[in-house]
């Protein structure tokens, strides 16, 4: 019930973990909106939308490649390009970003509001859930991570729920465009028969069938704790009947059938 609890709070506690974003040191890609202006030449002001191939075109410079710099290394270049130009003997620049779209991270699977989110500042896993909305009612305690850097794609299973209880937040992994946040559907387990709210629910670690009775919101009138079967799918494919005590735990995807009392 406890992990239930924390599950039912999850997009809450992610919220808590949220930063705000600090200084902008994220790397321009295509698509970034850039707002741009020069100390003391206010005909030099510019907003634009930097290519698909990585460059914006900048008053009397031309052509410039930005795509992969900081903003404050490209208010560097285009400051040197206007200086050794001869175009200003000093120039100041300054570059507001004012939508990121080149560094995303997907979110897909058991969350509230899947999709494509900007990295628009220092963002790690949790902050990246948080505007995901966190994990939906069906999701698993883990999440799959997975990431390329220098060309190498790796994967890592992070339990979200466990790293919160614990206070441990080394595996809250700072993210960067393109990494992938999937969310596994949680094991689920099937009730009916003399139960007073059939159908299916999360499997909790190490639920037990009492406890899975519980969840199905008790016995009906006519049901019985004795006699309660465990239909389960083996490795090969073939479905056993089982007879279950009640300390026996369940596992996914089993089917618990109450019966009804013959008494």
């Amino acid at each position: 019930m406890m992990k239930k609890l924390l599950m039912s709070g999850f997009g809450l506690l992610l919220m808590l973990w949220m930063s705000v974003a600090g200084a902008v040191d994220v790397p321009l890609g295509s698509g970034d909106v850039l707002k741009i202006s020069v100390y003391g030449n206010p005909d030099l002001a510019l907003e634009t939308r930097v290519s698909e191939s990585g460059s914006i075109t900048f008053p009397m410079v031309g052509a410039v490649a930005v795509g992969g710099l900081t903003p404050a290394a490209a208010e560097k270049l285009i400051a040197d390009r206007l200086q050794s130009g001869g175009f200003l003997r000093k120039a100041e620049v300054n570059i507001l970003v004012t939508q990121f779209q080149g560094q995303l991270v997907s979110v897909l699977g058991q969350v509230n509001r899947p999709g494509r989110y900007p990295i628009d500042g220092k963002r790690n896993l949790t902050d990246i859930l948080a505007l995901a909305g966190g994990a939906s009612a069906t999701g698993a305690d883990t999440v799959d991570l997975i990431r390329t850097r220098n060309g190498k794609t790796t994967k890592e299973v992070i339990n979200i729920v466990d790293m919160m209880q614990k206070g441990t937040l080394n595996q809250d992994l700072e993210l960067a465009g393109g990494d992938l946040i999937f969310v596994e559907r949680a094991p689920m387990f099937y009730i009916y028969g003399e139960v007073q709210k059939p159908g299916t629910y999360r499997l909790e670690p190490n639920m037990t069938v009492l406890q899975a009775l519980s969840a199905g919101g008790g016995l009906t009138q006519r049901g019985t704790e004795r006699n309660v079967r465990i239909k389960r799918k083996l490795p090969d494919g073939k479905l056993e009947t089982l007879k279950a005590r009640h300390d026996d735990l369940v596992q996914p995807n089993d089917v618990v059938y109450i019966q009804e009392s013959l008494f």
